[in-house]
């Protein structure tokens, strides 16, 4: 800790009460000092918070002026409100300041951070970009004196397009600041932490010295295993997972109700609509029940995730809202519907748990479906093998270069016409923006006059509402109805949810109770309810359908049904079920090859155990085999009967979109339209899988 400001050292020692740091804390306190870009990575629970704070606050304190420093990035606002508290303490041991600013934080706030900048600012990506874009803020003021931005939970930005955008904000940041900014990602969960480390580093690559801080592998080459430090294993804390097949949720609902009494116990389900019904049947059961998703009120959410937190002998359900570190209290047990659809994901949910002295991390799975059972089997058995996923951010975000450009011409109010690409030179796609530029300024959302661009018509038409608000989110939220119960909101439902024709009341189910519906306001998407006494119903069309499972679970499914069982309890109930799954199946499956299975009823059905990606790009690449309409799943293709297999000559052909799917990619109204079928065509694809699908033998067996 010597290399550590004089004053945090007595507070960490004094009042924190420390004798030393943790391994993750003590080896990233001279790379992040030294400016490197860095990638921290421990289990959750791991002190990452610290290893990157202590350091950076370090070298604030050290700085000979006072202004923005340091910004902190969470994908969550429920996580910036958590973290709150405890950056200011810390910072207050170093006459240092901690703002925050999200979409819940106020004018008057935001006002007073403008007059007078934090040291260290708390914000999500969004708000980052709203501040970016804001007549209202003065950017080179403001940023000239960032010198390092934290990311932390960075591999749930890079997964999806929240990472592209983060990057592009972050160049565009650079600029202002007029030097490169430090970049510091934390992780729990990552199986290819150079990959990631390279793709956070940007425009810094090559500039920068970067470094993985990785302690739980002393000099090991973690990313060339594919395992990483996890809970799992960890020669530390002890892990007691158990797999059950319960077969509904209101029988899932008696045995979260039996077992464990008296203790706090979080619930995951990977739906809104399965989490209402369960917090409905559980309450039914008279169990202390709260709830936790997205469509909930902040206020309700907050008030759920507080009265948990205190309380004991209760359970709160949750999505994965809840996964990613939210302090809810000391927490005895987590219990998994069916199962999450990657490890990594496994590995955050099960983290919540052992974090006391001589505790266990645990996990019961309830799986109510033959599918759901064999999913978790074989995703607990890859967890058992030691194997996380790679985290693969999405290909061709052309998108997200539409959104810069109208966002650059927002921040800057004009652009040159051959300044724009100055703005992000670290990130590759946006060389291929030329086609994108042009056909902005053809379709009016931009202007061209006098070798300068400018916001035009159509994007104040398309976006301008709420002072470009849409332009600040990559994500699509779809119209909504507020639900209000008196002064109080309830939290949002799907407009259909009150379209569709109903005998009797129209009841509803939301944040665990029974609602009737007593007005519908049409015209400003609000719906009134009051209690009742039970019943209703709940869906939500963005909960999408059944999960999009990858070759490497697809095949693990296969293993299980071979006979690998992984390495953890198994009820009387999973055993007998799993053994039934394997009879069922036990013609589908080979080790090494391929089986189509044809029939006398003139149907045929290839058993790739591909995933759903390889399986949709097969049914593109090889145009008359399959047959029409079918819905792509991970297991099989439905093929024509008598089908002749010709291979593709030549490269694979990515699925085509529909449009409907067109309508759903964010921005697409400001691409090309073939432009953005393609963006949508490589990431319904999977091409690599789809090869080794081919590349194996096919066992024929004609069925009687």
């Amino acid at each position: 800790m010597d290399a550590l400001h004089p004053s945090l050292v007595h507070h960490i020692v004094n009042t924190l009460g420390w004798r030393s740091l943790r391994p993750l804390q003590a080896a990233a306190i001279r790379p992040v000092l030294d400016g490197a870009d860095c990638l921290l990575l421990a289990p959750t629970a791991g002190g990452k918070t610290e290893a990157v704070v202590f350091p950076v606050l370090s070298a604030a304190a050290w700085a000979d002026s006072p202004g923005l420093r340091v910004i902190y990035v969470c994908p969550l606002k429920a996580l910036l409100n958590n973290l709150r508290p405890r950056l200011d303490d810390y910072a207050s041991w170093l006459g240092l300041s901690v703002a925050l600013w999200h979409g819940d934080v106020g004018a008057g706030q935001r006002a007073a951070i403008l007059r007078e900048p934090p040291d260290l600012l708390l914000t999500t990506p969004e708000s980052l970009e709203a501040m970016l874009v804001s007549a209202k803020v003065e950017h080179a003021a403001l940023f000239r004196g960032l010198r390092t931005v934290i990311i932390d939970e960075v591999h749930a930005f890079a997964g999806d397009d929240r990472g592209w955008h983060l990057l592009s904000v972050l160049e565009r940041l650079t600029r202002l600041a007029g030097r490169p900014i430090q970049r510091v990602g934390l992780s729990a969960t990552v199986g290819n932490p150079d990959e990631l480390l390279a793709w956070l580093q940007g425009g810094n690559r090559g500039v920068v010295p970067a470094e993985v801080v990785n302690p739980s592998f002393g000099d090991a080459d973690a990313s060339s295993t594919g395992i990483t430090a996890s809970p799992s294993h960890s020669t530390i804390i002890p892990v007691d997972l158990e797999l059950d097949f319960v077969g509904s949720v209101l029988n899932a609902a008696k045995v979260i109700a039996a077992l464990h009494k008296g203790e706090k116990r979080l619930v995951f389900c990977d739906s809104r609509k399965r989490v209402e019904e369960l917090a409905a049947a559980l309450r039914a059961l008279d169990v202390t029940t709260y709830v936790s998703h997205a469509s909930l009120a902040l206020d309700e959410r907050r008030a759920a995730e507080e009265a948990f937190a205190s309380a004991r002998d209760c359970v709160i359900v949750s999505t994965s809202t809840l996964e990613l570190g939210i302090d809810v209290g000391d927490l005895d047990r987590v219990v998994q519907l069916d199962a999450p659809t990657t490890v990594a994901s496994f590995l955050q949910r099960l983290g919540r748990t052992g974090r006391r002295y001589g505790t266990a991390r645990n996990c019961l799975f309830l799986t109510l479906s033959d599918q759901g059972l064999l999913h978790a089997a074989g995703l607990l058995l890859l967890w058992s093998q030691g194997w996380v996923e790679p985290v693969k951010p999405p290909p061709s975000p052309m998108h997200i270069v539409a959104q810069q450009l109208l966002a650059l011409c927002l921040q800057e109010n004009a652009v040159g016409d051959h300044m724009w690409r100055s703005w992000w030179p670290g990130l590759k796609f946006f060389d291929e923006a030329e086609p994108i530029l042009t056909y902005l300024v053809d379709r009016g959302f931009l202007e061209r006059d006098g070798g300068l661009l400018f916001i035009g018509p159509e994007a104040e038409k398309r976006f301008g509402r709420r002072h470009f608000m849409e332009l600040t989110a990559v994500f699509t939220a779809p119209p909504a109805f507020i639900v209000f119960a008196g002064r109080a909101e309830v939290g949002t439902i799907d407009s259909t949810m009150l379209a569709e024709p109903v005998e009797g009341p129209r009841l509803l189910l939301l944040g665990g109770r029974s609602w009737r519906v007593t007005a519908v306001d049409w015209s400003h998407r609000r719906c009134f309810v009051e209690p009742a006494d039970g019943g209703g119903r709940i869906r939500w069309s963005t909960d999408g359908g059944g999960p999009d499972r990858s070759f490497q679970l697809t095949r693990a499914m296969r293993a299980v049904v071979l006979g690998e069982t992984p390495s953890v309890r198994l009820t009387s109930r999973a055993v007998q079920r799993l053994a039934r799954i394997r009879d069922d199946l036990r013609l589908t499956a080979q080790p090494d090859s391929t089986v189509l299975l044809r029939s006398n009823d003139a149907s045929a059905r290839w058993w790739t155990w591909g995933g759903t990606r390889a399986n949709a790009t097969l049914i593109a690449s090889m145009p008359g085999i399959s047959r029409d309409g079918q819905r792509v799943g991970p297991l099989s293709v439905l093929l024509r009967h008598d089908v002749t297999f010709r291979e593709p000559k030549e490269n694979l052909r990515p699925p085509r979109a529909d449009d409907q799917a067109l309508k759903g990619l964010k921005f697409s109204a400001a691409l090309p339209e073939d432009i953005a079928r393609n963006v949508l065509a490589e990431r319904l694809a999977d091409a690599s899988a789809a090869y080794a699908i081919l590349r194996e033998p096919r066992q024929v067996i004609n069925l009687p």
